[in-house]
This record gives structure tokens, C-alpha cells and sequence, in this order.
């Protein structure tokens, strides 16, 4: 047979956290084998966290500092700096949306490969659970039939038997027998403790990991959202979005550190667990169970004896025996007392039963289910679980360089913003190619209709409807005015033309043009001169 053991080796990545120095509090070194009892080693793991702690404090230092500078340094503001400026936030903030959208990709990839190593993990533990309990009811069925059971039909049988000295000795060696098959399974481990404990690590895992998963998901959201404001803000060039994208970065860029300082915690942690597992669960279970049981599950070697080996041989042994010894009585005695063939079957279908209960128990015991339900274990949290708290913290450390990069384009940003508004209202408010004058109408809407012109159409509707505009200060004639709109448009119509009154040149007429000018005009004033006084 083929060894049963696969080797468990380290990857790489758990010799390196694990050589991560650890000092406590007073940074005094810290012993880095895992042993999560040990106040001093605790205290090692939450200087990481610390660490972490002091470098959000730099940065938010750093980013302060640069802010006050932004805010207080003058800008040059020439055109070209300006677009320049311009070009420069809007791409820097693109970049940094660009990182922190990578981030979060990382980041769930990180999120899911550490759900699926604890999940791994608890489905090996259920395994484990599930072989302990198993074999914990096997031996308690087992138990009960030969204390119980046997010793009803013995006890039936001496007295259908007490004449007969022979069979009473008969049924006393299976009484003995019965015995050591107790013996034997009493010496078995009882799991029932191990059980317990296993099942309240699988259900406290994952509670923690429910939550944990969740709120990575909700970090992954925001971290989103906190983009699309930024990039709405510059879009639109909205103050209030402006400052929600500083705010929220700052949480971010917090939420991220802290990420950060938990994901370190745990995997140099769980690192240390994986560098010397081994070592770990044969200090746990010293006090539960005997140190040769838990290296026989641990190792699982092909040269190594079962623990066991010896109490199942008994056991086998001992129901060889009795099947025999009930076989002959079921022979020779039930000729001679054909009442107790009832109860010989009864032993008989007793001892089979309890045949099958020891080759299943003896599978259970084996080695190789729960060494390779270990190994799973160990592949999951080792593996999967440690790889996705690595990505987790390269999603942290890229999520904290987006928002330390959107934070400082923030102030330029709005001096940029603050800059153009300027401009604009060095701009005539009534020149129509001012965005802000066009705001300004569109939020103010006028009171009245002002016309640049009134006119009057002697063949449309009555003279009384179209009152003639007040006249109009020029210092050419009120017959000109008339004279062009007889001229182009056939009826006489008052106009205020603001280049006509400001004394501009009139067009120039060639000599047939000007005489029929003149000579209309002259028409004009018979006709119109006592209805429209100038």
C-alpha cells in the first residue's frame, strides 16, 4: 500500500510573513511561535496594527501639509498655467480613479480567495466532526449491546440452562468475552469533548467570516462611490461634490489603513500558525488526548502502527470466540432445549451486528480520512486563506494612494474653480457669451418684455393698437428712417437702430438711387407728416 500521507509544505509567502520580527508594546522581540494564549505574543500582533495606525497619522499629516501649502501659495494666473493646471488635475484625478478601481478588482479577488480558505477550513472541520461523532456512537452502540443486550439473554439462557454445567460454562466465557470487548472499546478515545470544541471554532469562524466578507463588500462599494462623486465633481465643476469627494476620502483613506493593519495582523498571524502547525495542535490537545493518538492522525505514515491496532485486534477476537462458542450451543443445545434457540439467535444477530460495527469503527480510525480532512484544512487557510490576505492588503495600500491622490487634486481643483468664476465676472454681465450671465438669466428671469422696436402696419389691425415709440434722439432725420423702411419694406414703420443714432455714416447711394430716396421722402412727408409729427 502506497504511503497515505501528502506532505504539507509551506508556500513561500508563510516563510516570509513569518519572519516578519515581532516586538511587543515596549518593543522589546517577541518568541514568533504561534501561541495566541501568550499576552506578549497577542501584544506582537497589535503592534502591526499600530504600525499601520502610525503610518495613517504621516500620511494624514503630509496630506494636511500639502493642503495648507495649496491654499496658501499663490497661483500664476496666466492663461496657458491655468489650462495647463487644468489638463494636469483632470488627468491626475483620472489616474487615481483608474488605481482605485484596480484596487477594488484586487480587492475582491482577495475577498473571495480568503472566503473560500475559511470555508475550506470549516468544511474539513465538519469532516472531522462528522468521523469523531461516528466513531464516539459506534462505541457507545457498541457498549450498549454487550452490557446490556448480551447480558439479557445470558441471563435468560443460565436459566433454561442450569442443569447443564457444560453450557453455563459455555455462557460464562462468553460473558468473558463480552467483557474484554468492553475493556477494549473503553480504552478507545472518547471525541466527545474534541467534538464540542471543534464545533464551536466551525461556527465561531464562520460568524467572523460572514461579517468579515461583508464588510470588505461594503468597503468595496464605497471606495466606488467615493470615485463617482470625484469624477461627477470635476465633471461638473461642483463645489458641493467637490468637498463630499474630500470628506469621503478622508474616510476612505482611514477605512483603508485600518484594513490594512487588520489584514496584517491576521496573516502574519496565521502565518505563524502555518509555519509549525503540527507543533501547535500536539500543545493543545496534551491534556485531551494521548500524544501518540494526535501524532498518528497528524503524520499518517505507512512504517507507523496504529494506536489502536492491539484493542481492535482483541475486539476481533473476542466476537470470533463468542460466535463460535453460540454457534455450538445453537448445535447441541437447542435439540435438548428448544427454548433458548431464541435467544441464541438473539446473540447471534447481537454479535454480527457488532461485526459491522467494528469494521466500520476500524475505517473510521484510520488515519487517512482525518489526516487528509487536515491537510484540506491547512490547504485552506494556508493556501487560499493567507494569498487573499495578501491581495487584501495590495487592495488597502492601492485604495490609500487613490484617495491620498484624489485628496490633493481636491484643493487645486477648487482654486481652479474659484480662478474661472473669477474670470467670468471680469466679463460685461450683458454679454450673452458669459456662462455665468447666462446662469444668472436662467435663475432670474425678466419682469417684462423689453422691444428693441415697435412697428406699425397700416393694414393690420387698428392705429390705436401699435401706439408709435417715443422719438428717438439722433441726429439724423426722422424722414430717413421712414424713407428706408418705404424703401424695404413698403410700410412706414419707426425704428430705434442704435447705429443710426449714434450718429454712424448713412450708406451710400449711387445718383438715380439717391434722387428716387429723396423723392419718396418727399411723398412720404405729404402723406404721414400730419398723422406722425416727428
Amino acid at each position: 500500500m502506497p504511503a497515505a500521507r501528502v506532505e504539507y509544505v509551506a508556500p513561500w509567502w508563510v516563510a516570509w510573513l513569518h519572519s516578519v520580527p515581532h516586538l511587543g508594546l515596549r518593543l522589546q522581540p517577541v518568541n514568533s511561535t504561534f501561541n495566541p494564549r501568550d499576552e506578549s505574543y497577542r501584544e506582537s500582533l497589535l503592534f502591526l496594527g499600530l504600525v499601520a495606525a502610525i503610518c495613517l497619522g504621516l500620511n494624514l499629516i503630509v496630506l494636511a501639509a500639502y493642503v495648507v501649502c495649496m491654499c496658501c501659495c499663490r497661483q500664476d494666473e496666466a492663461v496657458q498655467t491655468k489650462r495647463r493646471d487644468s489638463c494636469c488635475v483632470t488627468w491626475t484625478a483620472v489616474v487615481a480613479g483608474l488605481v482605485c478601481c484596480a484596487a477594488v478588482g484586487v480587492g475582491f479577488y482577495g475577498n473571495s480567495e480568503t472566503n473560500d480558505g475559511v470555508y475550506q477550513l470549516i468544511y474539513s472541520l465538519d469532516n472531522a466532526n462528522h468521523t469523531f461523532s461516528g466513531i464516539d456512537e459506534l462505541v457507545t452502540g457498541t457498549t450498549q449491546k454487550m452490557k446490556v443486550d448480551l447480558e439479557q439473554h445470558l441471563a435468560r439462557l443460565s436459566e433454561i440452562f442450569a442443569a447443564r454445567g457444560d453450557y453455563i460454562q459455555t455462557l460464562k466465557f462468553v460473558q468473558q468475552m463480552a467483557g474484554n470487548v468492553i475493556v477494549q472499546l473503553s480504552g478507545l478515545p472518547v471525541w466527545r469533548e474534541v467534538t464540542v470544541e471543534l464545533t464551536e471554532l466551525a461556527d465561531q469562524t464562520g460568524y467572523v467570516e460572514y461579517y468579515r466578507w461583508l464588510s470588505y463588500l461594503l468597503l468595496f462599494i464605497l471606495d466606488l462611490v467615493i470615485c463617482l462623486v470625484t469624477c461627477l465633481g470635476l465633471a461638473r465643476r461642483s463645489r458641493c461634490l467637490l468637498v463630499s469627494m474630500l470628506c469621503c476620502g478622508v474616510l476612505g483613506l482611514f477605512l483603508s489603513w485600518t484594513s490594512l493593519a487588520a489584514d496584517s495582523a491576521a496573516a502574519v498571524g496565521t502565518s505563524d500558525f502555518c509555519s509549525a502547525p503540527d507543533t501547535f495542535i500536539l500543545n493543545i490537545t496534551g491534556g485531551q488526548i494521548r500524544t501518540e493518538v494526535t501524532r498518528y492522525y497528524l503524520y499518517c505514515t505507512q512504517s507507523g502502527s496504529s494506536p489502536f491496532q492491539q484493542a481492535l485486534t482483541i475486539f476481533q477476537r473476542s466476537l470470533t470466540t463468542m460466535q463460535i462458542q453460540v454457534a455450538g450451543l445453537l448445535q447441541f443445545a437447542v435439540p435438548l432445549f428448544p427454548t433458548a434457540e431464541k435467544d441464541l439467535l438473539g446473540i447471534q444477530l447481537l454479535l454480527n451486528s457488532s461485526e459491522s460495527s467494528l469494521h466500520q469503527l476500524t475505517a473510521m480510525l484510520d488515519c487517512r480520512g482525518l489526516h487528509k480532512d487536515y491537510l484540506d484544512a491547512l490547504a485552506g487557510i494556508c493556501y487560499d486563506g493567507i494569498e487573499g490576505l495578501l491581495y487584501l492588503g495590495l487592495f488597502s495600500l492601492l485604495a490609500a494612494l487613490a484617495f491620498s491622490t484624489m485628496i490633493c487634486t481636491g484643493p487645486r481643483a477648487w482654486k481652479h474653480f474659484t480662478t474661472r468664476d473669477r474670470d467670468y465676472d471680469d466679463i460685461d454681465s450683458d454679454d450673452p457669451f458669459n456662462p455665468q450671465a447666462r446662469r444668472i438669466a436662467a435663475h432670474n428671469p425678466p419682469r417684462g418684455q423689453l422691444r428693441s422696436f415697435c412697428s406699425y402696419s397700416s393694414g393690420l389691425g387698428s392705429q390705436t393698437s401699435l401706439q408709435p415709440p417715443a422719438q428717438t434722439i439722433s441726429n439724423a432725420p426722422v424722414s430717413e428712417y421712414m424713407n428706408q423702411a418705404m424703401l424695404f419694406g413698403g410700410n412706414p414703420r419707426y425704428e430705434n437702430v442704435p447705429l443710426i443714432g449714434r450718429g454712424s455714416p448713412p450708406p451710400t447711394y449711387s445718383p438715380s438711387m439717391r434722387a428716387t430716396y429723396l423723392s419718396v421722402a418727399d411723398e412720404h412727408l405729404r402723406h404721414y407728416g400730419n398723422e406722425f409729427p416727428a
